[in-house]
């Protein structure tokens, strides 16, 4: 029996939500958070500040120190030492004070994809240039780095940094020792700074652990900046808490300096406090919220098997988000519209669209609000994003919903 309440359905309109603010009847399955309260042992900690009453300027005490240190020992087996560690309000903006300080304008930023949509933003907004290396697709065994491409990309002169995905969001692949050591000797050998942005290590399935890039070896350790954070792992979005850590000096100074300079470098009045309870008293929440989300994917899997055959679930091993390819039905629906408009065409001839006119076809006509993979880049067009980290009563009406909205798609006789 557990001790955790995951089934609850939590009222969530109303609240000023960026996940729920949609039109009535629709159900969102997006943007990555969950809808599970917090930890109890988190809120009880927000609760206790909040009673004090004062909000004034915070500083970083050593319980927060101490909390990310023993949780990375304790979980992940890495040592991190105090000064490596550098508070920040958010992964990504992180991110973008890295693009900003390690690259030059119009350099390249190179990236694994499909990927996180919002790196492309960070480097983008910041006059930089997205260089993408597709990562290498199997139906069966899902994701793989293709080190052909990925040396070429890294070889060339104008790529100064690579945003590294660990564990890869949207695919959910958790990357073994010999990869990430393969990449950071790559990245050595070609001068390129490894940026990690490790915000959902702590969602792997159970029974499974990820690597921090950072403790591969000296070399990865010395190229490289993590970034990491609470906020993924238990519901904190809104509290905007995170940090990032490097054994370089000369890297960690100069992120420091440019997250300072950026103003993303201190803490409201919840940070660490929501922080310190995360790491230091939320373990049991999280390994009974990592055998829930295994329910949900399994049932997803299962239900997608039995119902929609047309779907496949990449393999996943980390992340409540899961990644199907929609390439059957996209082209059962190419096919459709083709052969009525010209007899003659062979389904050879078929053209497959991405899955944006599906996804939003599905929102229109079933309210399931998911994700299509055309913004996580290259080798995302035929591929959707579904959030599973909700009560089962809602996984079961969003999957129901698709199971409709499939149907609809591949029997309407008008283009979408």
């Amino acid at each position: 029996m557990r001790q955790y309440d995951f089934d609850t359905l939590v009222d969530r309109s109303g609240t000023d939500c960026l996940k729920w603010d949609i039109k009535d009847g629709e159900l969102p399955m997006w943007v990555a958070d969950m809808d599970f309260p917090t930890a109890p042992e988190i809120r009880e900690a927000i609760e206790r500040r909040a009673q004090h009453g004062v909000f004034g300027y915070q500083i970083i005490p050593d319980a927060w120190y101490d909390a990310y240190i023993t949780w990375w020992k304790t979980r992940h087996g890495m040592e991190i030492q105090k000064d490596w560690l550098v508070f920040t309000t958010g992964v990504i903006p992180a991110i973008s004070s890295a693009v900003r300080k390690l690259t030059s304008p119009a350099e390249k930023v190179c990236l694994m994809t499909p990927v996180y949509n919002t790196f492309f933003n960070s480097i983008v907004n910041n006059g930089r240039v997205p260089f993408e290396c597709p990562l290498s697709y199997d139906k069966d065994t899902g994701y793989s780095m293709d080190f052909d491409a990925l040396e070429k990309a890294l070889s060339d002169p104008q790529t100064s940094l690579l945003l590294l995905c660990n564990p890869q969001n949207p695919g959910g692949k958790i990357w073994n020792r010999e990869e990430l050591a393969r990449v950071g000797e790559l990245c050595k050998k070609y001068g390129v700074i490894v940026f990690a942005d490790e915000i959902h290590c702590d969602l792997t399935a159970p029974g499974l652990s990820y690597t921090p890039f950072a403790s591969v070896s000296e070399t990865c350790r010395q190229i490289s900046i993590t970034a990491v954070s609470p906020t993924k792992t238990f519901n904190l979005a809104g509290i905007q808490t995170a940090a990032f850590f490097s054994a370089n000096p000369v890297l960690r100074h100069k992120l420091w300096r440019q997250v300072n300079t950026d103003e993303v470098a201190e803490p409201n009045a919840f940070a660490v406090d929501a922080t310190v309870a995360a790491f230091t008293k939320g373990a049991a929440w999280l390994d009974e919220l990592r055998e829930y989300l295994q329910e949900n994917k399994n049932a997803t899997v299962a239900y997608l098997k039995e119902n929609l055959p047309q779907l496949s679930v990449v393999s996943t091993d980390a992340t409540y988000l899961l990644w199907i390819d929609l390439s059957e039905i996209l082209r059962q629906r190419a096919d459709l519209i083709n052969q009525k408009s010209d007899p003659d065409l062979q389904k050879s001839e078929t053209q497959i669209p991405d899955a944006r006119n599906f996804v939003r076809f599905l929102r229109e006509k079933t309210g399931l609000f998911v994700m299509y993979g055309n913004v996580y880049g290259k080798g995302g067009d035929h591929f959707m994003r579904l959030n599973i980290a909700c009560p089962k009563s809602m996984l079961e009406d969003g999957l129901a919903r698709l199971k409709a909205g499939v149907e609809m798609y591949l029997s309407s006789e008008s283009e979408t």
